[in-house]
């Protein structure tokens, strides 16, 4: 069926020459009683305003119970889950009603999860501008999808206030071309819609794709005397697309388009992406591909647990946005992965296959070789395969399922030489609390950009430890994660999916691939880690801590903490605990939840469950749960401190309680001691 084609859409109003504003600025300060004078009416400055918020989290901007609106709605809420000091000071309809149009920030702004609903929420309370020291990338790349502007030049506050309007050359400074062309457009669907004539690249997209069943690719190579070539770089050149505005170039930096192998989506975004393509397309929508395109419930299955969910009053809204999305999958043909309640596992037969997403995309989908998107930053899960991964927002995705083109701006890469051996009890998940603390990580290194794992301690990992690593490339702000196909890939695919995988020559970087920077580890010296609450990057040993931080809840799941390997480390603990009499300390609360069907029944097969249940945790079915802040482990007050193994612990991420990070390990050791411990620690405290 070929590609719908429409006139082209009338000039939208972002395409003028020049951008005129109010003159009304909310700096997001550290203080929120300055924050909170300002949405009253009173102006401030810069100067006043110092120091601004750095690390913005898109989480803050669009807490999870906003995020069952996907229309007009969401412009009551942006920014009520920031956090200033000790306080939220933006309320609902709060940037509506104050007429803010420009918003002021530090640095990393942004960061955290590819929820388009953050730069939407902003443009539809009236928000036309953000300024920031620094975007994270997958902000930025929405907020141009939709036509949002975004610029780290302070200079032009001084020409907002004076009345003056903006050239649109001026709000394009510095931004790559592609960038540019589509913010001219109006944003990326009308851009598409307008120049991405993917008819001409269709009969090659599906000859070119890697077959389902793996293997060979049989995509042209780069060209001869391209130089030698990332891993990265070689996947991407075989799915480059030369479109009339594009290149099929590797040069950083450049914007482009590429297909990919496959396209996902969760039930969050999918009804925002429905809402889009039904407004440019209407009816004459057609997917591209749409055997590639898979969608998942994947965060929303204990939403009627969820404390917060149940307190606003939104499961309602839970269920109408999952069926939004399995109309829509319906009616294209779209294969979608279903979630599991409790009372469908209590009768399941085996057959039901669910769980979390990119978790999900590794067990079952993913290849070496091949290029993967989804609506979720954890996407980057696969490149632990040897595949490119990387999560999209909604226009993305939306613009992808009508076209076949996915944007991308070719990013640098920074090659993490992992060293030595980690010592006993040391995990992936500690390694990667580690490269967060680092004062260059931290400080915004590895923006947008591709980290390649290497090293001894990668070569010694299996698949499930290194999902870990690439999975949190997400934290550590870059574009994706990958490894080097090896001989633990082959038998991973051989074993979980009884695929025989061939590694081809070009699947591995060559010798001489030019790099931003090598960033070398010695995993022998780390010691079991934590973040403290409020950012991934806050790193220490627990060694490093001064006090005794007793815990409430303990949650072991999330992609991140839900495969097998990290059940068997939960395992190894609890089943120590149990033959010893130890139980759950009184108090606090252990949740274990699955991150897919098939993780759930490799425990029960091994047997797992029965200790699991002697002290006393909870079982939860195959979900997000409450690292999304969407069932239960969810913290309900703000007094409540979380000991958690998910992947990020802004505020209110996992509810209005503090949350602290830490390996699977150290999750089901604290849940045991009702503090903060490592698992030697307990032991040594116990007589092992």
């Amino acid at each position: 069926m070929p590609i719908p084609t429409t006139p082209d859409p009338p000039d939208d109003p972002t395409a003028a020459a020049a951008l005129r504003l109010s003159g009304r600025i909310l700096f997001l300060s550290r203080d929120p009683a300055l924050i909170e004078r300002q949405l009253r009416g009173r102006d401030s400055t810069l100067t006043d305003a110092a120091p601004l918020r750095d690390e913005v989290s898109t989480d803050e901007i669009t807490p999870v119970p906003c995020m069952v609106n996907w229309d007009d709605t969401l412009g009551r809420h942006p920014y009520t889950g920031l956090k200033a000091g000790d306080r939220l000071p933006v309320g609902i309809d709060g940037i509506r009603h104050a007429g803010i149009d420009v918003v002021v920030a530090g640095a990393r702004f942004g960061k955290g999860s590819s929820r388009e609903h953050s730069p939407r929420a902003e443009q539809l309370a009236g928000v036309r501008l953000v300024i920031a020291e620094s975007f994270e990338r997958l902000y930025r790349q929405n907020a141009d999808n939709i036509g949002l502007f975004t610029t780290t030049d302070f200079g032009l506050l001084d020409l907002i206030r004076s009345g003056e309007p903006l050239s649109i050359e001026q709000l394009l400074t510095g931004r790559d071309a592609l960038a540019s062309a589509i913010l001219r457009s109006g944003g990326l669907l009308r851009f598409g819609q307008r120049h991405l004539l993917l008819q001409a690249n269709r009969e090659d997209h599906r000859s070119t794709a890697m077959p389902a069943h793996g293997g060979h690719s049989s995509a042209a190579a780069p060209a001869a005397g391209a130089g030698p070539l990332t891993l990265f770089q070689k996947i991407v050149a075989r799915r480059l697309l030369r479109t009339p505005v594009t290149e099929a170039t590797l040069k950083t930096g450049q914007g482009v388009f590429v297909r990919a192998d496959w396209r996902f989506a969760i039930e969050y975004y999918t009804p925002m992406a429905a809402h889009m393509l039904e407004q440019v397309y209407g009816d004459r929508l057609a997917i591209v591909d749409p055997e590639r395109v898979i969608m998942f419930e994947d965060h929303t299955s204990y939403a009627d647990e969820s404390p917060v969910h149940v307190g606003l009053k939104l499961v309602s809204q839970v269920q109408r946005m999952c069926e939004a999305q399995r109309r829509f999958a319906a009616r294209h043909g779209l294969r979608l992965h279903r979630t599991l309640s409790e009372a469908e596992a209590a009768r399941d037969d085996g057959r039901h296959v669910a769980g979390i997403s990119h978790a999900m995309m590794t067990e079952r989908y993913a290849l070496p070789g091949q290029l993967v998107v989804g609506t979720d930053s954890h996407t980057p899960h696969s490149g632990a395969l040897g595949c490119v991964a990387f999560g999209v927002g909604t226009t993305d995705m939306a613009n992808a399922l009508a076209t076949g083109a996915v944007r991308l701006t070719i990013p640098a890469s920074l090659k993490v030489v992992l060293e030595g051996r980690p010592p006993a009890g040391v995990t992936a998940k500690d390694i990667l609390l580690h490269l967060l603390a680092l004062p260059s990580i931290r400080g915004g290194a590895g923006v947008g950009k591709v980290f390649e794992f290497t090293g001894e301690a990668v070569s010694a990992m299996s698949i499930d430890e290194r999902a870990t690593l690439t999975n949190m490339v997400a934290e550590l702000g870059g574009l994706t994660g990958i490894v080097a196909p090896d001989a633990q890939t082959v038998r991973f695919l051989r074993e979980r999916r009884g695929i025989e995988f061939v590694i081809e020559p070009w699947m591995q970087s060559d010798e001489g691939a030019h790099y931003a920077d090598t960033l070398r580890v010695d995993c022998a010296q780390i010691e079991p880690m934590l973040a403290a609450p409020g950012d991934p990057g806050n790193g220490l040993s627990i060694s490093q801590l001064t006090s005794t931080v007793p815990i409430d809840i303990a949650y072991g799941g999330s992609c991140t903490a839900g495969k097998r390997e990290d059940f068997d480390r939960y395992h190894e603990v609890l089943e120590w605990a149990a033959q010893r009499g130890l139980r759950t300390a009184p108090g606090v609360s252990l949740y274990l939840q699955f991150g897919t069907t098939a993780v759930r029944d490799y425990c029960i097969e091994r047997g797992y469950l029965k200790a699991f249940e002697t002290v006393g945790a909870r079982l939860l079915q195959p979900s997000c749960g409450a690292c999304a802040n969407c069932g239960p482990g969810s913290s309900s007050r703000p007094e409540q401190v979380t000991v958690s193994a998910i992947n990020r612990n802004f505020p209110g991420r996992s509810g209005p309680g503090q949350v602290w990070l830490a390996s699977p390990p150290t999750v089901a050791a604290s849940a045991i001691a009702g503090q903060l411990c490592s698992f030697e620690t307990l032991r040594q405290t116990h007589g092992s």
